[in-house]
């Protein structure tokens, strides 16, 4: 685990590039790896990629790789090497005895992160049981170290044992969290339903593309909200009233590219957020330039949570990031991302979903903050309006927003 409390670690990021994929995109993934080494406290200070149709089965990269990043750990005081993919096992006996620094993967890494990010008992006990079942299968690595210091014959039973009572130990305390969250989540389901009937919305979308800023803006509080991966674990749930229609809106932890699968199992409960919503509202950072990409990741996170084919309105945020300026009629530049104007960009084919309803948004700067209401609104009455039949005199005359 990286410690945060003290002075940041040194970490190289290694990954691979594998058939048909470009450099562009293993460099855009290594990009999200140094943001979320850097959210867990460490400052990554190099990177190296290389292309493999698959990854080597002792240590990742091959053989010339792995020298070429042992040379580099030794001479620049490297502390932890964090892999872009789960490394098995054995991968990471081997890696670890070749660099001689501790090697973290992406899961390890998330884990890490949310463990730092928890605050709740529930997200605690949702991250602990996540990383005791990391644990499990690798307990083997940890004992290396007796080989090491006390190897021999008639050493190896002792050690045996000791692996088998930590395997034991770990198994039963699997099971005691399992039992905690099967009781938390009993608790939550109770909750959720004596919400009543109430319209229910919730926000969806990769990590850190503004949700807890637009569930904020949304219902006048003051949810956390940071400029860092996985600023919100715990779902937090508000009413919200716009004009004369009450509803609830609920904030869920984002979503990532090979999210571990664990922490999924381990946060199925705060995940039914989503599968009992009557509503999406998919959040989208437009500004990110993989943003497409990580549609895709959210959309196949929803297919897997059985909810994909959920009511949805598809929020483009950030668009301040594409502000627009006049420009002088003797300017040849092509108009690009940087400088598109709302109306370009209700011209692209971001707006044109057949499927969903669109809006382009600034939540940071509340541009186009108006039309993003007024379509909720519209969306939230369709729903409102089938569950209530009586009550649809209310919605006569559309109130002010």
């Amino acid at each position: 685990m990286i410690e945060t409390g003290r002075q940041s670690e040194r970490a190289i990021l290694i990954g691979l590039i594998y058939p048909r994929q470009d450099e562009r995109q293993a460099i855009e993934y290594l990009d999200e790896l140094s943001f979320l080494t850097e959210t867990a406290g460490a400052e990554p200070v190099e990177r190296f990629l290389q292309r493999l149709p698959i990854p080597d089965i002792k240590t990742f990269v091959g053989s010339g790789k792995i020298a070429e990043i042992t040379a580099y750990v030794a001479a620049n005081s490297i502390s932890v090497a964090i892999f872009d993919d789960e490394l098995t096992p054995g991968q990471l006996r081997n890696i670890e005895n070749a660099l001689g620094c501790r090697v973290l993967d992406r899961t390890n890494l998330i884990l890490d992160i949310f463990a730092g990010r928890a605050r709740t008992s529930h997200a605690r006990t949702q991250v602990e049981l996540a990383q005791y079942q990391y644990l499990l299968p690798r307990l083997t690595r940890m004992w290396t170290h007796l080989e090491r210091q006390r190897g021999g014959i008639g050493l190896r039973g002792p050690g045996e044992t000791e692996i088998e009572t930590d395997r034991r130990i770990i198994r039963d305390k699997i099971a005691l969290l399992k039992e905690q969250l099967r009781k938390i989540d009993k608790q939550m389901a109770t909750q959720r339903k004596n919400r009543g009937k109430m319209v229910r919305v919730a926000l969806v979308g990769y990590t850190n593309v503004g949700k807890s800023t637009i569930m904020n803006l949304l219902s006048k509080s003051d949810v956390f909200a940071e400029n860092k991966l996985f600023a919100t674990l715990d779902t937090t749930v508000r009413k919200v009233v716009i004009g004369n229609l009450p509803f609830l809106l609920s904030d869920t932890v984002g979503f990532i590219r090979k999210l571990p699968h664990d922490l999924v199992e381990s946060f199925k409960s705060t995940l039914d957020e989503v599968r009992e919503s009557d509503l999406l509202i998919h959040v989208v950072d437009i500004s990110h330039t993989g943003f497409e990409e990580q549609v895709k990741v959210v959309n196949e996170t929803l297919k897997d949570l059985n909810s994909a084919g959920k009511p949805m309105i598809i929020v483009f945020n950030k668009i301040d990031s594409f502000k627009y300026s006049e420009r002088d009629e003797n300017d040849l530049t092509p108009v690009g991302k940087e400088n598109y104007s709302l109306e370009d960009l209700k011209k692209t084919w971001m707006a044109s979903d057949k499927n969903h309803k669109t809006v382009f948004i600034s939540a940071k700067m509340k541009e186009n903050i108006e039309e993003f209401q007024k379509l909720l609104y519209d969306e939230v009455k369709k729903i409102h309006i089938t569950r209530f039949p009586y009550n649809d005199f209310l919605f006569e005359t559309p109130p002010p927003l």
